[in-house]
């Protein structure tokens, strides 16, 4: 099968196609013709080896064929013996590794069936940043009717499923984008839209009960002074960098006001529960651009330079 492969870390140029084994399935596994593959901020990381310790999962001291990518969506061609849920033929999308590839193996706790409404483009761009919103909100932070959220970075790929997740919750939701993503933010549901480069939140009256940072762009004191009594800052975000993560735990061990980073583990539960949530009209995701994977150096380097409007993906 063909693949996105590198073997050696760096920019985009690093990406190459190659044809490699078919990979293999276990049990409990789908193996999935991948129609559509979403990338991700973390996809990048990898690619570059930075932080440096991403450089022991990926590949030390280099990389070997390594195939990146952690969306996808397609159609199931085998399942495991012990597989009950799905059978060749469905049309599924999950989070899993190595998706930029003709062909994927996943397991079945990981997939669910693709949204009667969606595209299957559409499908590839929703299960990493999606669930990544739904744990912050609702498991991490536990959103409730009528609080205050400010979404920061709420025009990327997880920001705008977060600010459609939030109102979902009941709550009155501030998204902070850059001018040419205001009216996009609103759109999909944010109560107030703030313009960063005419107006800096952390400066203003407004306080909030939650902020869910996917940009790192501030000091803790700046986040620390308009939260309301009892609301947490919850840093989403590898934009700061490592410090930034570690100064994130830090101050999570110090007050009660900064939420630990956080893990998001995918799960097929959580992706059907954001399925319903497509179904039913409460959220949408947003393709920015769709590349071919001829193309996927390209689709990295819009990805890295051009600050998507939500999701970017590649077609297989």
């Amino acid at each position: 099968m063909k693949a996105v492969v590198m073997n050696t870390y760096g920019g985009p140029e690093v990406l190459e196609i190659k044809e490699v084994a078919e990979p293999a399935i276990g049990e409990n596994d789908l193996l999935v013709r991948v129609s559509a593959a979403g990338l991700n901020a973390g996809d990048g990381f990898s690619m570059r080896g930075s932080p440096w310790l991403a450089r022991f999962a990926v590949g030390f001291p280099k990389p070997k064929d390594h195939i990146l990518g952690w969306d996808m969506a397609g159609t199931v061609e085998v399942t495991g013996w012990k597989v009950a849920r799905f059978k060749s033929g469905d049309k599924v999308f999950a989070s899993c590794e190595h998706t930029f590839a003709e062909l994927v193996s996943v397991a079945e706790g990981k997939a669910a069936t693709v949204p009667e409404n969606l595209t299957i483009e559409a499908a590839a761009a929703v299960p990493s940043a999606a669930m990544t919103a739904l744990h912050a909100l609702r498991d991490q932070a536990k959103v409730r009717q009528n609080q205050k959220v400010l979404i920061n970075g709420a025009s990327g790929g997880v920001g705008t499923f977060a600010v459609q997740i939030a109102k979902a919750l009941g709550a009155e939701v501030t998204g902070v984008c850059s001018t040419r993503n205001v009216e996009m933010v609103r759109s999909i549901g944010a109560d107030h839209a703030i313009d960063y480069s005419k107006e800096d939140f952390t400066e203003g009256e407004n306080r909030y009960d939650l902020i869910l940072d996917n940009v790192g762009n501030h000091s803790f004191a700046e986040y620390r002074r308009v939260l309301n009594p009892g609301g947490i800052h919850l840093p989403n975000t590898g934009h700061g960098g490592m410090s930034f993560v570690i100064k994130a735990f830090i101050f999570s061990a110090l007050s009660s006001r900064h939420a630990k980073p956080f893990l998001s583990t995918p799960n097929a539960e959580d992706l059907g529960y954001v399925r319903d949530l497509i179904e039913a009209g409460k959220v949408s995701p947003i393709v920015d651009q769709t590349f071919p994977m001829v193309d996927v150096s390209k689709a990295v380097r819009y990805l890295e330079e051009e600050h998507a409007r939500g999701k970017v993906v590649i077609v297989m």
